[in-house]
């Protein structure tokens, strides 16, 4: 009786120690000793954490034990990180550094929204990017729950404030990337062809950039590798759609991160029911590496990518009786290399070179198209900043393209299209500040286009003014260039074309306080010299011009809060815009079929600390978007029904590094339709028929193991989620 009393003691004795609760607590204060509200308090890589109190006060539990990361973040404040005992950290005094390019003096922010260490007035942060609901994460798809985006789910690619997806240009490190997307055809959505966790900072501008960008007529998404990894670490994904493995090594002056994935559809695809008949499912190998090398007076980073995609389906088309295989091989490779530093009394160098190739294999029945893109850029950048007044900024880039398509089928179709492009580019501009209170950007672009046998001058402007301790107003105006797109641009032998251009308004409102932040902006957008043609379809014969206009006008708002409960981090964001163009083959002004009037995204996520676990929930919403139906006699007169989207995620902590993660797009099953394609003739009875493009799925559904190797036991990959 007494050995089983002994062990039934033991027993309880040692599950206590397991389950045993460690608490830890604390003031959170400013240099001042005064109490900071607000402040999110956690232990790295848990969920495990609280908020300061309106006094600074703070107290949570935890199943963690040794020494531990604790980490203490606030807008306004420098992120304060320090290794603790976890037993014994109690009632502790955390004094919290002013960050002095907070919100002291006045930020331009109209048209930009930046998200990342770096980043003045944060509207997402990396984390963000990638554990929204409905992203999986692509970058891409959670930027489409900011204002001025349109989703345009039977492309996948981001359009911008009335822009199409080529009126906006993707950077790494400030080098332009060429081909951003992965390989897609006719209403097969694309994904971005880069993975999150190699990033640190994103900045997206939905206009008025600056005069470093050019060739883009709407945004700029603007993506900067991390500069120093803290661990050497091994990640490891299991998921239901393919494995992934990561790996980073960590040296004196340098390090290397290489990323890998495999990504094949056909099992999830035998199990859930899909709206695309496949012959072959999607499927892709691809990696990532960066290497970095830490100079006395700079940073070397070296960024390349690959991937080869392949798919092949049949497509029904309402203008034939059978669908038509679509077999695809695309092949990408991106380079990228970069030098940043500083050198002689205060001037700044940034430097860089990039090549991308692009080649696709495209197969519509009988008839093939082949085409491959090789595509670079040269850049070089000066800065100083002469006093806490002025900075200046010069420099130059040179774009090369070189484009090469062959179309033939079984019987006599041979045709061959292409072109070669030289950009080159100067650009200076200054930041001015006149106080505090007041501060100005302006800025000026040169380019001359050999291809297009033409010079460009845009000019660039932006002004804040800080209204208050905790709002500002800020107005930005540009001209902006872009060559036209490649369905255009390689019949440039047979025709004469000019760049299209557009000129932005953006008036900006920016509210910040401790865990809020709200934006307003109203924007107009002019559009000219965009390409028309007069016949249906692009073809080599038609007759194109540059005499197209149109515009964009709307407002955009964003609210985001994590004050109103415990946990909960929600944002919300709406946008309005009207817009018409005449160009490609309207026969007049007329709103695009890719422009819905209303867009309301509404993202919440909630952290159970008791369960481990962050779930997150987003609804997307638009109403409806214009298409043609040739049965009526007005142009662009129908309108598909509002669309309706919501989505979930849970990451629940098994251990602190490994992450089991589950997520569904669309939970409620809702029917959206995107447009209608008709066909080229109509039928006996003088009626055009249609079909539907709908959604390839009507829900995603994934699951996966992610687990993180590494000597610092607080690494794991949610943030890549």
């Amino acid at each position: 009786m007494k050995t089983k009393l002994f062990f039934t003691l033991s027993f309880l004795f040692f599950t206590a120690l397991i389950f045993a609760q460690n608490t830890i607590s604390g003031k959170v204060v400013d240099q001042k000793g005064k109490p900071v509200a607000g402040a999110n308090i956690y232990i790295d890589g848990t969920y495990d954490g609280a908020t300061s109190s309106e006094t600074g006060d703070f107290s949570f539990e935890t199943t963690e034990t040794g020494n531990k990361f604790l980490v203490v973040s606030f807008l306004l404040f420098e992120t304060f990180k320090q290794e603790i005992d976890v037993a014994n950290y109690k009632d502790q005094t955390i004094k919290l550094r002013e960050n002095v390019n907070a919100l002291d003096a006045v930020v331009i922010t109209a048209g930009t929204l930046e998200s990342g260490d770096k980043a003045r007035v944060s509207v997402l942060k990396p984390l963000d990017i990638v554990t929204t609901a409905g992203s999986a994460g692509n970058i891409v798809a959670a930027l489409q729950t900011l204002p001025g985006t349109q989703s345009v789910g039977e492309d996948g690619r981001l359009f911008v404030r009335g822009g199409e997806a080529s009126e906006t240009q993707t950077f790494v490190d400030g080098i332009r990337v060429a081909q951003p997307y992965g390989a897609t055809t006719n209403n097969l959505p694309t994904r971005s062809r880069f993975s999150p966790f190699l990033f640190s900072g994103i900045a997206f501008s939905t206009g008025g950039y600056s005069a470093e960008y050019g060739e883009a007529l709407s945004s700029v998404l603007l993506l900067n590798t991390q500069d120093e990894e803290d661990h050497e670490k091994t990640d490891i994904g299991l998921m239901t759609v393919g494995l992934s493995l990561g790996n980073t090594q960590k040296f004196k002056k340098s390090s290397l991160s290489v990323n890998m994935a495999y990504i094949n559809l056909a099992p999830y695809q035998a199990v859930i029911p899909q709206n695309v008949d496949w012959n072959n499912p999607y499927q892709s190998l691809g990696g990532e590496t960066v290497y970095r090398y830490n100079f006395t007076n700079g940073i070397f980073k070296l960024y390349a990518s690959f991937d080869s995609e392949k798919f092949d389906l049949n497509q029904k088309n309402v203008n034939f009786e059978n669908p038509i295989r679509t077999d695809m091989n695309n092949n990408n490779f991106y380079l990228n290399s970069s030098y940043k530093g500083s050198f002689g009394t205060g001037w700044q160098i940034t430097s860089g070179v990039s090549y991308g190739y692009s080649k696709n294999k495209l197969k519509y029945d009988i008839t093939g198209i082949d085409n491959q893109e090789n595509a670079a850029q040269l850049k070089l950048k000066l800065s100083k900043k002469f006093s806490n007044y002025f900075k200046l900024s010069f420099g130059t880039d040179y774009f090369i393209t070189k484009y090469n398509e062959d179309v033939a089928d079984n019987i006599s179709l041979n045709v061959t299209n292409g072109y070669d492009s030289n950009i080159f580019a100067a650009y200076t501009e200054g930041d001015v500040m006149f106080s505090k209170k007041l501060a100005l950007k302006v800025g000026l672009r040169f380019s001359n286009n050999s291809l297009l046998n033409e010079n460009n001058i845009a000019p660039r402007a932006s002004l804040g003014f800080k209204a208050s301790k905790s709002s500002q107003f800020s107005f930005a105006y540009g001209d902006f260039t872009q060559t036209p797109v490649v369905d255009y641009i390689k019949f440039s032998k047979y025709h004469q074309f000019e760049s299209e251009k557009a000129s932005h308004y953006i008036l900006n409102y920016t509210f910040t306080r401790p865990g809020q932040t709200l934006r307003a902006e109203a924007y107009y957008k002019d559009y000219s010299n965009l390409v028309q043609y007069d016949t249906r379809d692009i073809q080599y014969n038609s007759v194109f011009n540059n005499n197209g206009s149109g515009y964009a006008k709307g407002l955009d708002i964003f609210w985001r809060d994590s004050n109103l409960y415990k946990n909960l981090e929600y944002w919300i964001s709406y946008s309005y815009i009207d817009s018409e163009r005449q160009y490609k083959n309207f026969p007049y002004m007329a709103t695009p079929s890719f422009i819905a009037n209303h867009n309301l995204s509404v993202v919440t996520k909630y952290f159970i600390t008791d369960w481990k676990s962050q779930v997150g929930f987003t609804n997307s919403f638009s109403t409806g978007r214009p298409y043609n139906d040739p049965n009526q006699t007005q142009f662009m007169n129908g309108k598909t029904k509002s669309y309706n989207s919501l989505s979930f995620n849970w990451a629940y902590l098994l251990t602190t590094q490994k992450i089991l993660y589950f997520s569904v797009s669309n939970v409620l099953g809702t029917q959206n339709v995107f447009g209608y394609d008709y066909a080229k003739n109509p039928d006996p009875s003088g009626v055009y028929q249609r079909q539907a493009v709908v959604p390839t799925a009507d829900r995603f559904f994934f699951v996966g193991f992610f687990w993180t190797i590494s000597q610092n036991k607080n690494e794991n990959q949610l943030k890549n989620l």
